[in-house]
């Protein structure tokens, strides 16, 4: 017959004073987190109040940098999503690039990069020095930029053949001011002088050389008296077509 010791009345107490004690313990830590949770989500407690945005901002209002940061509900300091916050500041027109640091305890510092472009694209649309295609006010760039038009597809080719060919006028006092690249990859291109040079698809170089050991010829050339030259078509093996303009037609 089994036997069950009971034990002392001192040692109950303790043992349920003891339960007593662990669960308040862990009553008061599950509750502790929860309201330390609850405050720290709690914008009114700990909220983002403060913004500071620097880079060098030519194109971009810090005006229209707060209203994107402001678009949506921030949260507190420790809530706010600064990966959707870039996200909105990095949509407007002029803005590379957004670096966002939280800085204790209520201010958000912000470090924005723009676009440079180097060249108008299709009209409607710029080119950073990156060689990117990006969309923003083309009324608001400087009306030296090279204007590029080509395929959509070949954004690369058209930079490089400008590259190519700009590098070896420039050498000899020429500038470009438009360039064209046409879908079956046939180049021509509108000098800084006004003057029209027809390429074609093959050995752009060697005709852009052409052009520059005759172009001396021309300006000499007794239709250069009273004329401008218009249009050249080095789309020749040898030699060149020349089309000349009034001087006048100019006004």
């Amino acid at each position: 017959m089994s036997q069950h010791a009971k034990l002392p009345p001192l040692t109950q107490w303790n043992f349920w004073l003891g339960v007593v004690i662990c669960v308040v313990t862990i009553g008061g830590f599950v509750f502790g987190t929860w309201y330390l949770m609850d405050v720290l989500e709690d914008e009114q407690q700990v909220p983002l109040a403060r913004f500071n945005v620097q880079g060098q901002l030519q194109q971009t209002d810090v005006a229209a940098i707060r209203e994107a940061i402001l678009a949506q509900p921030l949260g507190s300091f420790f809530t706010a999503d600064v990966d959707q916050i870039r996200a909105r500041i990095e949509a407007l027109p002029w803005v590379k690039q957004a670096s966002l640091r939280k800085v204790w305890p209520d201010r958000l510092s912000v470090f924005v990069s723009e676009h440079q472009p180097q060249a108008l694209w299709n009209a409607d649309r710029l080119i950073n020095e990156q060689d990117e295609v990006f969309r923003a006010d083309v009324t608001k760039v400087s009306a030296q930029l090279p204007q590029l038009f080509g395929p959509e597809h070949a954004v690369e080719d058209t930079l490089s053949e400008f590259y190519r060919l700009q590098k070896m006028l420039s050498v000899n006092g020429f500038s470009i001011r438009a360039l064209r690249l046409t879908d079956r990859f046939a180049v021509s291109l509108v000098l800084e002088q006004g003057i029209e040079i027809k390429l074609g698809r093959e050995a752009t170089l060697e005709r852009i050389k052409r052009f520059i050991d005759l172009f001396p010829s021309m300006m000499n050339h007794e239709n250069s008296k009273e004329n401008k030259v218009d249009t050249v078509d080095l789309r020749y093996d040898t030699g060149a077509a020349v089309a000349w303009r009034e001087a006048k037609s100019e006004s």
